[in-house]
């Protein structure tokens, strides 16, 4: 089973990955790109850096269960990886807010001549209603990708526990076995004991009854002599 640190690594190297991604999109291909490429850019830019932030978040639930004594290095990965994802965040929002700005003048200076200069605001409200539900659409399914992984830990630790439980109570009953084992071998040892003091009551009964055997003989010696 993967411990807290191997799954943090992991974490942060599908982090960097996502971030170098984001990184060449922005300082490359978007300053390349014009009109509606570079707003499919943008977006793309946008998803990475929704999972970018997911990611963060696992690598913050990652952090607490890696030993403190050496967490410290862990947890300065992690803050640097927060200042990185909030400066491509900033980026990218300031990219896709002149992106929109000259998409905006753009459709201004086309539809100038038209006389129904209403329909292209309402064009331009329903492109920005599209583009908000999508990106909540987005954001909806990497919740749910999240979702996902945290049950699939979760059932990690459930099954960790399970065998865990078993061991402790295998244990518990190899104790109880012993305990058992001990019970018959102290009986055993007392009936032992009860035994011995029988014997060495019997022997004393048998030295005493030698000793006033000697003693009726020598007396009776004693006696017979005299007469």
């Amino acid at each position: 089973m993967s411990t807290p640190d191997n799954l943090f690594d992991a974490y942060h190297s599908d982090y960097q990955h996502l971030i170098g991604s984001v990184r060449n999109k922005l300082e490359k291909d978007a300053q390349e790109q014009q009109g509606e490429q570079r707003k499919a850019t943008l977006r793309r830019v946008e998803i990475e850096l929704d999972e970018a932030d997911d990611i963060i978040s696992q690598l913050e639930i990652e952090i607490q269960g890696i030993p403190a004594s050496i967490r410290p290095q862990y947890t300065n990965r992690l803050k640097q990886a927060k200042l990185d994802l909030n400066r491509y965040k900033k980026i990218a929002k300031e990219s896709h807010a002149q992106t929109t700005r000259s998409f905006i003048r753009f459709d201004s200076t086309s539809m100038s001549d038209d006389p129904y200069d209403e329909r292209a605001d309402e064009r331009t409200k329903l492109l920005a209603g599209h583009q908000t539900l999508a990106d909540g659409s987005r954001r909806i399914e990497n919740s749910t990708r999240l979702a996902l992984e945290t049950e699939d830990l979760g059932a990690d630790i459930l099954r960790s526990l399970r065998v865990q439980r078993e061991q402790i109570e295998n244990t518990s009953h190899t104790l109880n076995q012993a305990e058992a084992s001990i019970d018959r071998a102290s009986g055993t040892i007392q009936k032992m004991i009860r035994q011995m003091y029988k014997q060495r009551f019997v022997i004393a009964g048998i030295i005493l009854v030698l000793i006033v055997v000697v003693v009726l003989i020598l007396y009776f010696k004693l006696f017979y002599r005299r007469h």
